[in-house]
């Protein structure tokens, strides 16, 4: 790869408890999810390079809002020794603003039923009804083998047709070796429901592995944005 996307800014928006209070759909949007505690706050800062754009808890399931962050990027920019034409794409929607979302947590088993409960119904509405979430980043941590709560949270997306991400989070604190196994793993789950695989990034907040990945896919995502 031999270009990069660089953020100009990223600045918080809101913080919503309903589908309704979020902003207007009018730019694309990119969700970030998983299970409590791994590793989606320090994940986000990482991409933004902006420490504590979402907050770190020393207590998983802190995070119980729809919040929303204004993502500016300065385009494409082109690496030591490329060749490729700087203006390329530049007027297209891949240079959009767009939104990112730092949604709750699941799973969490200090959680009362009664909440779970609720989280539940507003995942759905979340999910089903904002019109412009290009992509969910499903965020799974890559030490442990796969969840049955990942999984079937995954095939419910698939289900409703909407498109998702993997992200493998925490990859500088286990081997090479043991990687290849336990992404493997989730592969071999993964195709058990489905004929492919949707995209896979692997990612550590802590070198910034996956960074450059993860925006160049945002920025060719938008470029099929379009605001009805």
């Amino acid at each position: 790869m031999n270009t990069s996307v660089k953020i100009k800014s990223s600045e918080f928006i809101c913080s919503s408890a309903k589908v309704e209070q979020c902003p207007k759909p009018g730019i694309p949007e990119y969700a970030f999810i998983g299970r409590s505690n791994v590793g989606k706050s320090s994940l986000i800062n990482m991409v933004c390079e902006k420490k504590n754009l979402s907050k770190v808890s020393k207590k998983p399931g802190k995070t119980k809002l729809i919040n929303h962050f204004l993502i500016k990027p300065n385009g494409p920019m082109l690496s030591k020794g490329s060749t490729i034409n700087q203006k390329e794409g530049i007027q297209s929607h891949g240079n959009s603003e767009w939104y990112l979302v730092d949604l709750p947590g699941f799973g969490y088993a200090g959680v009362s039923k009664a909440e779970k409960e609720g989280w539940k119904k507003w995942f759905t509405d979340y999910f089903v009804k904002r019109e412009n979430l290009m992509c969910a980043f499903v965020l799974l941590d890559s030490r442990i083998p796969p969840q049955k709560i990942d999984v079937e949270f995954m095939r419910w997306l698939g289900e409703n047709k909407v498109p998702f991400s993997m992200v493998f989070t925490k990859t500088d604190k286990l081997s090479s070796n043991e990687l290849v196994k336990n992404v493997s793993l989730y592969k071999r789950e993964m195709l058990l429901w489905w004929e492919a695989l949707p995209h896979i990034f692997i990612t550590s907040s802590l070198n910034k592995k996956g960074r450059e990945e993860l925006l160049w896919f945002i920025f060719e995502t938008n470029k099929t944005w379009k605001n009805e």
